[in-house]
C-alpha cells in the first residue's frame, strides 16, 4: 500500500489499515523514527484513559458494594 505526503505534511492511511487497526477521528498514534523508517503505533492505553473515571460509584463504598447492589444481594 502506498500513501502520499500532502502539501501540509499529511497523509492518508489506507482505509483497509484504518478499518484492521480500528482508527477513528481522534485516535492517538505515536510516531517513531527506526532508521530510514516512519512507525504509527496505536496506544492501547488511549481507549483506557478515555474510560478512567467515567463509571463513578455513586453512593457506594466500594466497587464490591456496587456489585452486590446490582445483583441484589445483601
Amino acid at each position: 500500500m502506498e500513501a502520499t505526503v500532502a502539501e501540509r505534511g499529511q497523509i492518508t492511511l489506507p482505509k483497509a489499515v484504518r478499518d484492521a487497526l480500528g482508527l477513528t477521528k481522534g485516535t492517538q498514534l505515536t510516531v517513531e523514527l527506526e532508521g530510514g523508517r516512519i512507525i504509527l503505533r496505536k496506544s492501547v492505553d488511549d481507549a483506557i484513559s478515555r474510560a478512567r473515571g467515567k463509571f463513578a460509584l455513586d453512593g457506594f463504598d466500594s466497587t464490591d458494594a456496587a456489585v452486590k447492589a446490582v445483583r441484589d444481594e445483601q
